[in-house]
């Protein structure tokens, strides 16, 4: 699931696409580029505010909190996450069995376990005898017991029990959008509407990892993989063993990250910032749109980016309908898909300061989102059809 890149191996051909211009599409892009730009260095210039609104305070998970009173006791520097019993675990996971593993990470199994309550929730079940584990374990358990936000996964509770360290989430009923794009459906289940609500919630919780937390969060993961749904699709993210915060990645973090999502500048030269994740996002909706693999096999030694099959074709407006998903081409507006395609080009940029910052991406993703489902787009119902009047 994680790959950890030591090394530069990879061509910089690979990540550091050359955009192949196609005249009014690409005059346009370059517009958003310079908006995007000088709204990013007058962003910048303001000073962060903290996020106080009570649907982002993590209080929907009172109902969930108050069933594990029986089987936990509050560890009160870690705030809301609880420590919680291993034997509970195990038993909610039936000794850990095959049969409830959802999936597989770098660290081990995440399960499915059923509490006392009937409250199912899901189980990261890590082998920490190395130091990079122990250290993704602590640095999770740090960052998400003061961090709640809708879009971000909560963490119930953690437990320590000899080599094994166990994460406690709530569990997400339809598992990450990894598997919804590539796995057996291959996305039959992701509409064009709903495509646009999940990269719209992954962008609320990437905006408040770098806008509203203090210091700023870097989440340096951002994938598919790591971003589940629950049985509404609202959209989460998940995974922040290798989150850093702002200050503290230049103090010998180890280069890491996932083949097809790392930023160039971040690759190449070590330099991480927000816009390394803004980068990853960009690749995320890449596959939302064309339903590829961020990185696919041309033949066993040669391997190619979806930034790098895609820009030409994402820069012509005769092309871009051709390679969207066919499980959603032709299903939106046109001129929705180039502003989603012109989002995309540009989060993906080669230099770091042409890409948006993470509130911009928010804003131009907003309009395209139904009301119903977080955005501002009020869609037209589609008048019943017209019964043919049969002659008399």
């Amino acid at each position: 699931m994680r790959s950890y890149l030591g090394h530069r191996v990879f061509q910089k051909n690979m990540l550091i696409p050359v955009i192949v211009a196609s005249s009014a599409f690409f005059a346009a892009i370059l517009s958003l580029c310079v908006w995007f730009y000088h709204r990013s260095h007058s962003h910048r210039s303001m000073k962060k505010r903290p996020h106080t609104s009570d649907s982002e305070k993590g209080l929907g998970l009172g109902p969930i909190l108050s069933k594990l009173n029986s089987s936990f006791r509050v560890v009160g520097k870690k705030g809301s996450v609880a420590l919680m019993d291993f034997k509970l675990l195990e038993k909610g996971t039936n000794k850990f069995s095959e049969n409830e593993v959802l999936g597989v990470g770098g660290f081990g199994c995440v399960y499915k376990a059923k509490l006392d309550d009937n409250l199912y929730v899901a189980v990261k079940k890590i082998n920490a005898e190395g130091s990079d584990a122990e250290r993704e374990f602590q640095n999770e358990v740090n960052l998400l017991s003061r961090i709640q936000h809708p879009n971000i996964i909560s963490l119930l509770g953690y437990c320590t029990h000899e080599e094994a360290r166990l994460l406690v989430y709530e569990l997400m009923g339809n598992g990450s959008l990894e598997t919804q794009l590539h796995g057996p459906s291959h996305g039959a289940a992701l509409s064009w509407h709903t495509r646009m609500k999940i990269a719209l919630d992954t962008a609320r919780g990437l905006e408040y990892l770098h806008e509203n937390c203090n210091p700023a969060v870097i989440h340096r993961d951002l994938k598919t993989s790591n971003i589940l749904l629950d049985p509404n699709f609202n959209a989460k993210i998940s995974d922040f063993g290798l989150a850093v915060t702002e200050g503290s990645h230049n103090k010998n973090i180890k280069l890491s990250g996932t083949l097809g999502y790392v930023a160039p500048e971040y690759l190449l030269d070590g330099k991480l910032t927000d816009k390394s994740d803004v980068y990853a996002f960009g690749v995320v909706l890449l596959e939302l749109l064309l339903g590829r693999k961020p990185v696919e096999k041309l033949a066993p030694s040669q391997c190619q980016s979806i930034v790098t099959w895609a820009m030409p074709q994402l820069t012509d407006r005769s092309k871009l309908p051709n390679i969207v998903d066919p499980v959603i081409k032709d299903t939106m507006d046109l001129k929705h898909l180039y502003q989603v395609a012109a989002v995309a080009v540009l989060c993906v940029q080669p230099e770091p300061s042409y890409r948006p910052l993470i509130t911009d991406v928010l804003h131009s993703l907003i309009p395209l989102v139904p009301v119903e489902l977080g955005g501002t787009l009020r869609v037209n119902p589609q008048p019943a059809p017209v019964a043919p009047s049969s002659a008399s």
